[in-house]
């Protein structure tokens, strides 16, 4: 059969025949869309999007008007009259969207806090690794497989395999729980950008309202004074006293009243995300040309600004100095295998949401290899840009690099490297390109992880939402402020953190776990393979075929028992999370992810036939090739 894509027709034409046209036959029969008459083939027979690349010819055609063993033409009538997707204006919008996705504020604080507890340049070689088997493949099956079917993270299941599409909904709840807390951080990065436009930055003295008799202000210059074990830095007061107000609050039952000053602020960052992606992958691919670019010049200033501090050499050496015997330690790859996941990010729906705008025949594999390979560096980078200033206050304070970078997390920044430019010459100016680099960071995460709940809406309910767009992100943004709420109270802190360990770690790991065994075993590689065949012109090599068959779910049940064998122990400043926050944390986890058991149950009750039939005809257990699975 000739296929009308084939012969150098453009792209649009390809993608309407497989989105929103009929199938003409030239004896003049219709086939719509996943019609038995077109997707009776298996294999290589028929394309997973509803669409065959050849039809069989019955032998009863020969009697009609059309010889038996006669090519047939297939033409494709437009009929739809839903709008036609959205796409990027450039290329470059959508690289830049999912670099800015990617290196997000853990890159800045958490890899390298990461690196030199696991044995510093030793941990790179888990780390690669885990990236060229784990990471690097999961993100590269995501732009796949949303670049293929041109669906967010909801209605792709409907071609895959639809009894998963409990995944989808589990994704989008996890998203909306990292927005209720991931947000707050730039609200205090925005507080203290506010703060920085002034002579002298609040915290680099002991004189304020909010200081206590422990506050001492130390620099190498000062010979007279002592540090101790009790003794509090201006900066860490400002951040524990004045920002947070932590001191208010005694723990999570009892997290006491919204700090104004910080509702304020997360009010102003929700601002500017609605206007960013109200209308779409157009605006907020125009927005990402500022969001994701000015980091990096931030951290190059700040590189070679460090570079020249004294003892900045001290804490190269301790980022970068090898431990191989950390490397017998299972904790060493468990923490390489969920940096790399967590850095790069598949499983949170937003890189099937950015490839869906993508145009059809775009190479996702090269975009895969060089967005992945810039977060990596990125990573690598911001180790220098903050040991080189940890190796400078350990110089100042006259004590071990150890001792300075003993806090990971929001600390790091907004204590140890806030104390650092502080005193430096011209603190005003690093201050406030530093905290805008910050919440730069953290809006890229935010555009793509709310876009990828918006896209997955808007796919799934295209009759209510698709022309109302601006409205529902609107409503979306306001559960996201309200949800955050709680996290603005004096105990808000002790909320972040509650939600950073429990609400999306492992539950999105299982999710994308959950994801690699149906794409790979129930929907198939080989069909997977024969869609990114039909995309890019070429099939994925068996490297990359082991490791979505094999090596991935294997990468993601490492991480997942890991999870639950070690089960980490919370604490925040002097606050030792009690037993009954283990209990809500995990309870807030499992509320996301009931959504795949419950249903798949849901898919089974309303399936028509009995259990044996749905068996027999919709592939649970022995999969026909006409369908993946339920």
């Amino acid at each position: 059969m000739d296929r009308e894509n084939e012969g150098g027709e453009k792209e649009k034409g390809e993608e309407s025949s497989q989105e929103n046209g009929r199938l003409m036959l030239a004896d003049g029969g219709v086939a719509e869309k996943g019609d038995p008459k077109v997707n009776s083939g298996g294999g290589s027979g028929g394309v997973s999007n509803g669409y065959p690349t050849s039809t069989v010819q019955s032998p009863k055609e020969g009697a009609g008007g059309v010889p038996t063993g006669a090519p047939r033409t297939l033409v494709v009538q437009q009929t739809s009259l839903d709008r036609p997707r959205e796409t990027w204006s450039k290329k470059m919008d959508f690289l830049l969207s999912v670099i800015g996705y990617a290196v997000d504020l853990g890159n800045v604080w958490r890899f390298p806090y990461i690196c030199y507890q696991n044995g510093g340049g030793a941990f790179l070689l888990p780390y690669m690794l885990m990236a060229v088997f784990g990471g690097v493949p999961l993100f590269y099956m995501e732009l796949a497989l949303g670049q293929f079917h041109r669906s967010g993270c909801i209605s792709i299941w409907k071609h895959i395999c639809p009894i998963f599409k409990g995944v989808g909904f589990a994704i989008c709840i996890i998203a909306l729980y990292i927005a209720f807390y991931y947000n707050t951080i730039m609200a205090w990065a925005l507080y203290y950008l506010l703060a920085s436009f002034r002579p002298t930055l609040p915290w680099t003295t002991c004189s304020n309202p909010w200081n206590t008799v422990n506050c001492l202000r130390y620099l190498s210059t000062d010979s007279n004074v002592t540090w101790t074990n009790t003794s509090t830095s201006p900066a860490e007061e400002f951040y524990t006293r004045q920002v947070l107000q932590v001191h208010l609050s005694p723990g999570l039952h009892q997290l006491g009243s919204v700090s104004w000053q910080l509702a304020l602020c997360l009010l102003f960052i929700f601002t500017i995300v609605y206007f960013s992606i109200w209308k779409g992958v157009k605006t907020s691919g125009k927005v990402v040309w500022v969001t994701a670019t000015f980091p990096y010049l931030v951290l190059l200033v700040l590189l070679v600004r460090g570079a020249t501090l004294p003892g900045a050499w001290r804490g190269v050496v301790f980022y970068l100095k090898p431990d191989w015997g950390k490397l017998l330690s299972t904790t060493v790859w468990i923490d390489a295998a969920a940096q790399i996941f967590f850095s790069l990010g598949p499983g949170f729906g937003v890189l099937l949401a950015f490839a869906s705008y993508n145009p059809f025949h775009n190479n996702c594999y090269k975009d895969a290899l060089v967005t992945s390979s810039v977060n990596c560096l990125t990573s690598f980078l911001s180790g220098f840009v903050i040991f080189t200033v940890l190796g400078y206050m350990a110089e100042m304070r006259k004590i071990g690099v150890e001792t300075v970078a003993k806090d990971a997390g929001p600390s790091l920044l907004f204590i140890i490297y806030a104390e650092a430019i502080a005193n430096m010459p011209a603190a005003t100016f690093f201050a406030i390109i530093f905290f805008l680099m910050i919440i730069m960071l953290g809006l890229d995460s935010t555009f793509a992880g709310l876009e990828g709940v918006i896209t997955a809406m808007l796919d799934e309910f295209p009759q209510l939402l698709s022309r109302r767009r601006e409205l529902f992100v609107l409503g979306l943004v306001c559960v996201c402020y309200l949800g955050a709420l709680s996290t603005l109270t004096y105990g808000g802190a002790f909320v972040v953190k509650l939600f950073e360990e429990y609400a999306t770690g492992p539950a999105v790991i299982t999710v994308v776990f959950l994801e690699v065994i149906a794409v790979s075993w129930f929907y198939g590689t080989s069909r997977f393979c024969a869609d990114v065949n039909m995309m890019l012109g070429f099939s994925p090599g068996l490297f990359w075929r082991v490791c979505w068959v094999a090596i991935c779910p294997i990468f993601l049940l490492f991480i997942i028992v890991s999870f639950l064998a070690f089960p980490p122990e919370v604490k925040l400043f002097d606050y030792v999370y009690p037993p009954w926050t283990t209990v809500l944390g995990y309870c807030i986890g499992v509320s996301s992810f009931i959504c795949v058991p419950a249903y798949m149950v849901y898919h089974l009750l309303t399936a028509k036939g009995t259990f044996k039939q749905v068996r027999a005809s919709r592939g649970l257990g022995r999969l026909p090739p006409s369908s993946p699975c339920l």
